[in-house]
């Protein structure tokens, strides 16, 4: 027979750091965690840089950290963990399901990948897998990882080019930021437009910020 823990002895509680810049997000977190009889909040943090203070603080055993923060961004605040703490569980939240921003959080190490709008749905099974060794990326997420598997991905170019439109450039304008002719910058929008399957430059912006190919 498989050994279970029994609800009568105490079973080992999961502890947990949570990370965003949004005090209402953080608090509807702790909210839920403070009813698991298996749970405990041990740290918050607003930020990336508060992030890794906070994990050599108290060394969490699974850690919920927002994509999108100011000064230091989920992302890099997973790296920096992990190459300190290569055992580090980490989940990221996000409010978009971008593929290419959950491909980097992956392959930076992240063991889940969810969607804010379902946390209240997903959260607490997720931080249990997780502590258990599993990984997990959401339904939606996975649909856009399988939808843009085969496409071609934008060159470093041409993301500068999109991030320079995407700030309100002109052709003119970014080509003098770049050095090149107006001619290459129109090039690249073209090859951008195809390569995210849009008609123009206001649906490249839309769509490399929903799939975090860009940030503004």
């Amino acid at each position: 027979m498989g050994s279970s823990p029994k609800m009568g002895t105490s079973p080992t509680v999961i502890r947990v750091l949570s990370v965003d810049d949004h005090a209402l997000i953080r608090d509807g977190i702790a909210a839920l965690i403070a009813i698991q009889k298996d749970m405990s909040l041990v740290g918050e943090a607003s930020n990336g840089r508060e992030a890794i203070e906070q994990f050599r603080s108290h060394r969490p055993d699974v850690t919920l950290m927002d994509l999108q923060m100011p000064e230091m961004n989920g992302i890099d605040a997973l790296i920096a963990i992990r190459s300190e703490f290569p055992e580090a569980r980490i989940i990221m939240l996000t409010t978009y399901a971008g593929d290419v921003l959950c491909k980097r959080a992956m392959k930076a190490g992240a063991q889940a990948y969810i969607l804010k709008g379902n946390v209240r749905k997903d959260l607490l099974d997720t931080i249990r897998a997780v502590r258990a060794g599993k990984k997990f990326i959401h339904a939606e997420v996975a649909a856009e990882l399988a939808t843009h598997a085969a496409d071609d991905s934008l060159s470093e170019r041409e993301i500068e080019v999109l991030s320079l439109i995407a700030a309100g450039n002109s052709n003119k304008l970014v080509a003098d930021q770049l050095a090149i002719s107006e001619d290459t910058v129109k090039g690249h929008v073209k090859s951008i437009l195809s390569k995210l399957g849009v008609n123009d430059r206001t649906h490249a912006v839309t769509a490399a910020l929903k799939r975090g190919i860009i940030e503004l």
